[in-house]
């Protein structure tokens, strides 16, 4: 679908084929990002890898990042944290359901991402009970942040003085990009400073963390201070909310298929057996049927329903019609996830659609299938796709191995609400409420 927001032309990429165009065959043509205001400003005048267009420079940054923190070395390196965080959410869910009483799974399950990449980002000084408050300021930031990073802006669509006049004295949003960018910056720095600080302590098991990574980065002379921010900031905003909101959208769809919930729970509990207080991080590689269920949730519910936008670098065309140079490109994954001419019964949470009929899983991650795009594809695809799908397969088996869940008393399977709420990633418009209860054979300890 061809049509123009403001003086922008723009094409919606709402097919598996149309899809395949953009992301592979004219993938060289398609893959520069828009140059707006609120993605300028936040990336440090383009010094991040999400929201940069397309360049030498942002090659090498990816690549570094890539290899530096996103490795499957760096993945292993960091399980520290996962453990820690699903320990406090195991131990506050317990606390919090203790009675039958229900409990909000959005507030438990933010926490626990938030817990997860702040001690990932900066160490274990992100949970420590002193940096509370500068932590909450910080969460305040991120989401006046998400709200500049999803907000329509007049200067987006009319990129000349008209729209940055009418930003600056009618819509508000100049104003707003300015603060949350005075805010983000000063805690970065903050940070920075810390660990530059000659006198602090060697870093340990669970001191180092990202930063640390960075600023060798940046003493070597391969990343810029604005960089060391923008790629914080790209953490944060990346990966927090994504992973969250799957997480809740995975178990709001099993309690609603209780016999898919007991499947899964099965599996769970069969593999890893009553021997643990948890699920460890070996285990998760054994859970077949889990692994499913993630897919099968983001089919439905992909946490980008519109990946980040792209731009053509040059003319190309898409299914056979012509777009020229500096058209908007939006892959709507929602729609593709959800095609009935590619899949069966699109609207039905099915698990099983992603197993073979030999027992092996026919689309991956990873591999570009167009049908199925969470991560997008191609020179763009999210180059954390194997942290995040590590840490929502490793908290879902928690979930489910540590806690038998139920829907609060008086409310059935079908009054469990699916409306989405709008924003740059896609939550649940109601709070998810369930009551937990432990194991049986946890109990028993």
């Amino acid at each position: 679908m061809s049509l123009r927001l403001g003086t922008v032309p723009a094409v919606v990429v709402s097919s598996a084929a149309a899809a395949r165009d953009v992301l592979r065959t004219h993938d060289a043509d398609c893959c520069s990002r828009p140059d707006t205001p609120g993605p300028r400003r936040l990336s440090y005048e383009h010094s991040d890898v999400a929201f940069s267009p397309y360049s030498e420079r942002w090659r090498e940054r990816r690549r570094l990042m890539v290899a530096e923190f996103l490795s499957k070395r760096r993945i292993q390196d960091t399980w520290y944290a996962r453990e820690a965080e699903v320990e406090k959410l195991i131990s506050r869910l317990a606390s919090a359901g203790g009675g039958n009483e229900p409990v909000v799974l959005e507030e438990h399950v933010f926490a626990y991402m938030d817990g997860i990449v702040g001690t990932v980002a900066f160490g274990n000084i992100y949970g420590a009970e002193h940096f509370a408050y500068r932590k909450e300021q910080f969460h305040r930031v991120i989401d006046e942040a998400m709200v500049v990073r999803s907000s329509f802006t007049a200067e987006d669509y009319f990129p000349n003085a008209l729209g940055r006049l009418a930003d600056r004295l009618f819509t508000g949003a100049a104003a707003l990009r300015e603060r949350v960018f005075r805010d983000f910056d000063a805690f970065f720095e903050m940070m920075l400073q810390r660990h530059l600080d000659p006198s602090k302590p060697a870093a340990g098991n669970g001191s180092c963390g990202l930063i640390d990574v960075l600023i060798g980065l940046m003493k070597e002379h391969k990343f810029s201070r604005d960089a060391v921010k923008a790629l914080l900031t790209n953490t944060f905003i990346g990966a927090v909310d994504t992973g969250a909101v799957t997480i809740v959208w995975a178990m709001a769809e099993l309690v609603r298929n209780p016999h898919l919930l007991k499947k899964a729970q099965d599996e769970v509990r069969a593999i890893v057996g009553n021997g643990k207080d948890r699920v460890h991080p070996d285990d998760v590689p054994k859970l077949r049927y889990l692994r499913m269920v993630v897919k099968e949730t983001l089919r439905l519910h992909p946490a980008l329903p519109l990946l980040v936008p792209r731009e053509t670098l040059r003319d190309t065309k898409v299914a056979g019609y012509d777009v020229p140079a500096r058209t908007r490109v939006l892959v709507n994954a929602w729609a593709i996830g959800r095609d009935p001419t590619t899949w069966e019964n699109p609207e039905e949470f099915d698990p099983g659609r992603f197993q073979g009929e030999e027992g092996d899983e026919e689309v991956g991650f990873s591999r570009a299938r167009f049908e199925f795009l969470p991560f997008g594809a191609g020179r763009r695809m999210c180059p954390g796709i194997d942290m995040g799908v590590a840490t929502t397969e490793f908290t879902l088996a928690n979930l489910l191995y540590c806690f038998d869940w139920e829907l609060p008393e008086g409310m059935g399977c079908k009054d469990v609400c699916m409306e989405e709420a709008g924003g740059l990633t896609v939550h649940k418009k109601t709070p998810l409420l369930l009551v937990p209860t432990r194991y049986r054979w946890q109990r028993q300890r």
